[in-house]
C-alpha cells in the first residue's frame, strides 16, 4: 500500500486558487477513483474535485473555509499504486504556476511592514468582490479593508487585481500612497425595517456575487434596451414537425434556444461592433463569437456558461451543446473556463412566462438580449385578396445595450436585424 497525495487540480487558466466548501468524504472513508471527494469554489464556479486515486482517505491537510493554491496538497490517500510511482497528472497538477511564485516572493518581501498591522482583513464589510487570490494575499500582507478599498482596481468591472495587490505592498513598503478614485455612494441606505414573524434568509455565497455583479454593471454601463416582436410560426411549425425525429436520432431534446442563438450569431457578423468590450478609453473588437446563455439554477440562482465559437456550429451541434451547458449547470459540474470569454449573452425570459425584460450586460461585455415567451396572437396579414386577420406565434425581443459605445442606430438596427432571420426561417429546411 502507497500513500497518495491528493492535489488541489488546476480548474482554469485564470483559477490559481480555491475555497474548500465541504468535504464529501470523512478519514477512514473508501474512495473509488474519479469519485468526489470535496466541493470548492473559485469567483467563477462551484464544482466538486474527484480523487486522482482509488484507496482510503487517510487525513484531511486543507480543513473546510481554507484557501488553497492550486497544486497544493489537501489529502492523503491510502492507495494500491505502487510506492514512488506517480500519475502524469499528479506530476502536472503537483506544478505551481509561475503566478503563484511570483505572489509567495512578493508577500515574503514584506513580511517587515505587515508586522506592524495587529488586526486581520475581515471582508464582511467589504463593499466590493475580491477574488480569494486578493484576499489571500490581504490576509498574508495583514492590509486593512480599509487599504483595499483604497485600491483601483484595474481588472474587470473594477475589481483589484493580483497586480493591483503587489503594486500596492511594493509601494506601501517604500512609504509610498497610491492615487485611488474614492467610491462614493448616492443617497444612505435606509435600513430594512424587521417586523415580528419575518423571516430572514442569509444571502449564499453565490447569491452576494450576482449581487455585485449587476450593481457594478448598472453602474459601470449606462443601460438602453430596444423592443422588437418576431413572427416565429415558421420556427413553431418546423420544430413540431423534426422534434420526435431528432430526439430519436440524437437523443436529445430540440428546443427553440439554439435556433435563436443562431439567429443571433448571424445578426453578429452583419453588425460586429455589437461584439465588442471596453477597456478604459479603448474598444475591443473581439474575433470570436462566443455566446453566453443565462441558465435559471434548482437554488434559484442564475449561472451563464459560454457557447465558444457558435458561429462555427449548425443547428445540430448548437442543440446539442445548449443541453449539455445547461444540464451541467443545473448538476453544478461545469468548469471555469466554460463561463469565461463570452461576448454576447442571451437570456430566456420566456420560459419563466415572461413576455420582455429589460436584462443587465454581463460586463465587460455592451449588450444581452432577452428572448420573450412565444404567444399564439391575431395579426394582420396581406393576401392576394386583401387584409386577413390570421392567427399567428409571436414573441418579444429586448436587447439592452452600453450607451456608452453602442448608440440606439447600433443597438435597434442589430435587433431587428436579429427578429428578421427569425421570421425569414425557412420552414423547408432539414435537419
Amino acid at each position: 500500500m502507497a500513500q497518495v497525495e491528493l492535489i488541489m487540480p488546476k480548474m482554469g487558466e485564470s483559477i490559481m486558487e480555491a475555497t474548500i466548501l465541504k468535504w464529501l468524504k470523512k478519514p477512514g472513508d473508501k474512495i473509488e477513483q474519479d469519485e468526489s471527494v470535496l466541493e470548492v469554489a473559485t469567483d467563477k464556479v462551484d464544482t466538486e474535485v474527484p480523487s486522482t486515486h482509488a484507496g482510503v482517505l487517510k487525513e484531511i491537510l486543507a480543513k473546510e473555509g481554507e484557501v488553497v493554491k492550486v497544486g497544493k496538497a489537501i489529502a492523503i490517500i491510502t492507495s494500491d499504486v505502487a510506492a514512488g510511482v506517480e500519475t502524469e497528472n499528479v506530476v502536472v497538477e503537483r506544478k505551481i504556476t509561475e503566478a503563484q511564485k511570483e505572489v509567495s516572493t512578493s508577500t515574503n518581501g514584506t513580511a517587515s511592514h505587515a508586522a506592524a498591522v495587529v488586526a486581520p482583513t475581515d471582508f464582511k464589510n467589504a463593499s466590493r468582490f475580491y477574488s480569494p487570490l486578493v484576499k489571500n494575499i490581504a490576509k498574508e500582507e495583514q492590509v486593512a479593508l480599509k487599504e483595499l478599498e483604497s485600491i483601483s482596481g484595474t481588472g474587470a468591472e473594477g475589481r483589484v487585481t493580483k497586480k493591483d495587490m503587489l503594486e500596492f505592498i511594493q509601494q506601501r513598503k517604500l512609504g509610498q500612497t497610491i492615487a485611488s478614485t474614492p467610491r462614493t455612494t448616492s443617497a444612505p441606505l435606509v435600513p430594512a425595517s424587521i417586523s415580528s414573524g419575518d423571516e430572514i434568509i442569509q444571502m449564499d455565497r453565490m447569491r452576494k456575487m450576482i449581487a455585485e455583479r449587476m450593481v457594478d454593471s448598472k453602474r459601470i454601463s449606462p443601460h438602453v434596451t430596444s423592443f422588437v416582436e418576431a413572427d416565429v410560426t415558421n420556427i413553431v411549425f418546423w420544430r413540431n414537425k423534426w422534434k420526435n425525429d431528432f430526439q430519436k436520432r440524437e437523443g436529445d431534446a430540440l428546443t427553440f434556444t439554439p435556433i435563436f442563438i443562431e439567429a443571433v450569431m448571424m445578426a453578429i457578423k452583419d453588425y460586429p461592433m455589437i461584439n465588442i468590450q471596453v477597456d478604459g478609453d479603448r474598444i475591443i473588437k473581439k474575433k470570436d463569437i462566443n455566446i453566453g446563455m443565462a441558465v435559471a439554477l434548482p437554488s434559484g440562482n442564475l449561472i451563464v456558461p459560454v457557447i465558444k465559437n457558435a458561429d462555427q456550429y449548425n443547428i445540430t451541434g448548437l442543440a446539442k451543446v445548449v443541453n449539455d451547458l445547461a444540464k451541467r449547470a443545473r448538476e453544478n459540474k461545469l468548469k471555469p473556463d466554460e463561463l469565461a470569454g463570452g461576448t454576447f449573452t442571451v437570456s430566456n425570459v420566456g420560459s419563466f412566462g415572461n413576455v420582455m425584460g429589460t436584462p443587465i450586460i454581463m460586463q465587460p461585455q455592451v449588450a444581452i438580449l432577452a428572448l420573450g415567451a412565444v404567444q399564439k396572437k391575431p395579426a394582420v396579414m396581406e393576401t392576394p385578396y386583401g387584409d386577413a386577420i390570421v392567427v399567428r406565434h409571436k414573441m418579444f425581443l429586448s436587447h439592452s445595450y452600453d450607451h456608452r459605445v453602442v448608440d440606439g442606430s447600433l443597438g435597434g438596427s442589430f435587433v431587428r436585424r436579429v427578429a428578421d432571420y427569425l421570421e425569414k426561417f425557412d420552414a423547408n429546411r432539414r435537419i
